[in-house]
């Protein structure tokens, strides 16, 4: 069902890569709310996924992008702005890598060139995608950056390894580019702190659908699926949460503030 959150919107949105994505999930529920956008990924991923069925379905325009490369995230707002004859409202960041993950490298003994490419992917790229995007005036007023995040930013998940890090990273860019943007353009920045989702990054992760089926006893509301995150993000898009910023905004059935379940000791 569509509201018309978004008439009239236009964004970039990071990150898509199949079906089970929750940047593809956003982009659906966006071009439901009649927002219009462009696509980028890695020019990798673009071959890796399937991001042009979503194109087609969403009549968005794809434009390849390494997030870490300033000289890329140039090329794309230039190309977004004119495609879109100005400014835009929205950015969804849902972008992060681990490749010590990947390796099964343990936190403990972490391969520190792969520490550095995976906080430059799933970090960086955030405070880059910023900065191209404040240099180049490209926000329109009142508008909207979003990334994703997870709790174990806040706690201790010991097979999220150095993601761990790269998400509390990305949390306190929200809150410092955040108060910045606030001042200049009243854009609000937030990050959502999702469940576990069961996303090919997600996958990738030890012992992951243990934990999933965990989190979903623990939560009163059960865990938030990512078409869930979706109708979320489309809210934090739109004009009801203009005084909304430099938040991490916990979107999980309740699990952050859950010490025990019934569930679990029954």
């Amino acid at each position: 069902m569509s509201y018309n959150l978004l008439k009239g919107k236009k964004g970039i949105i990071f990150g898509a890569l199949d079906e089970n994505s929750i940047a593809w999930k956003v982009a659906e529920r966006a071009y439901e709310e009649k927002a219009s956008f462009v696509l980028t990924n890695t020019p990798a991923s673009l071959r890796m996924g399937k991001i042009y069925e979503l194109s087609d379905k969403t009549e968005s325009m794809i434009i390849p992008s390494d997030a870490t490369s300033v000289i890329d995230l140039n090329i794309l707002f230039d190309k977004t702005l004119e495609h879109f004859g100005g400014g835009i409202d929205f950015i969804l960041h849902s972008i992060a890598m681990s490749i010590n993950i990947r390796k099964g490298i343990h936190y403990t003994s972490l391969n520190y060139e792969f520490l550095r490419k995976g906080w430059e992917i799933s970090a960086v790229s955030y405070h880059k995608i910023m900065q191209v995007a404040w240099n180049k005036n490209a926000m329109n007023k009142w508008g909207s950056i979003v990334a994703l995040t997870y709790i174990a930013s806040q706690r201790i998940f010991p097979n999220y390894g150095d993601m761990s890090d790269y998400k509390a990273y990305l949390e306190s860019i929200t809150r410092n580019f955040g108060y910045h943007w606030g001042v200049k353009k009243k854009v609000r920045v937030n990050t959502v702190s999702q469940s576990p989702s069961m996303t090919k990054a997600a996958k990738s992760i030890k012992g992951f659908n243990q934990f999933f089926l965990f989190s979903e006893k623990i939560s009163p509301l059960g865990n938030a699926s990512p078409q869930d995150c979706a109708n979320y993000i489309v809210t934090l898009f739109s004009d009801f949460t203009r005084k909304v910023t430099m938040q991490n905004l916990y979107h999980d059935g309740g699990f952050s503030n859950t010490g025990i379940s019934e569930n679990i000791i029954s």
